[in-house]
């Protein structure tokens, strides 16, 4: 059975809680013990453990990161592309917002599932997208309300 459509309805569910802040519609995605890396410095980034923690991340980065932006589009460059238990795709992010130059970068995401649920899920970001990252946030993180800590 293909996880993809598993993934994809995961997918649609975290843009739903994007838009409404109710992470309840994201949790039942997550098996209870599922880890997930998102590799990119602290505060940004970090490893979360548990459905719970998971969540708490998804909440904490979003109202901190994400809102702080007028608008947000994420995209596909590549895949999804199935792999055993496993989806792997490269997207994109874009932010815009008054006074600050838009922001895009780019990452891999891989998500492990068990059966219908995820168990991991990683992102993985380039060195040069981190430093620009770090950079764009130095010069423009105070006029967006953001803080790397």
């Amino acid at each position: 059975m293909s996880v993809i459509p598993h993934f994809a309805k995961y997918a649609a569910a975290f843009e739903a809680a994007y838009a409404s802040d109710d992470w309840s519609l994201v949790a039942p995605f997550f098996t209870e013990d599922a880890v997930y890396e998102a590799k990119l410095p602290a505060p940004l980034g970090g490893r979360f453990e548990g459905r719970a923690a998971i969540l708490a991340y998804f909440k904490f980065v979003l109202d901190n990161f994400d809102r702080r932006f007028a608008s947000r589009e994420i995209g596909l460059v590549s895949g999804p592309r199935e792999q055993g238990d496993s989806v792997w795709l490269r997207g994109f992010a874009r932010y815009v917002a008054p006074g600050v130059p838009d922001l895009r970068f780019e990452l891999e995401e891989t998500v492990w599932l068990d059966g219908d649920r995820i168990r991991k899920m990683e992102d993985r970001y380039d060195a040069a997208t981190i430093a620009d990252l770090e950079a764009y946030l130095r010069e423009h993180g105070a006029k967006l309300g953001i803080t790397l800590g």
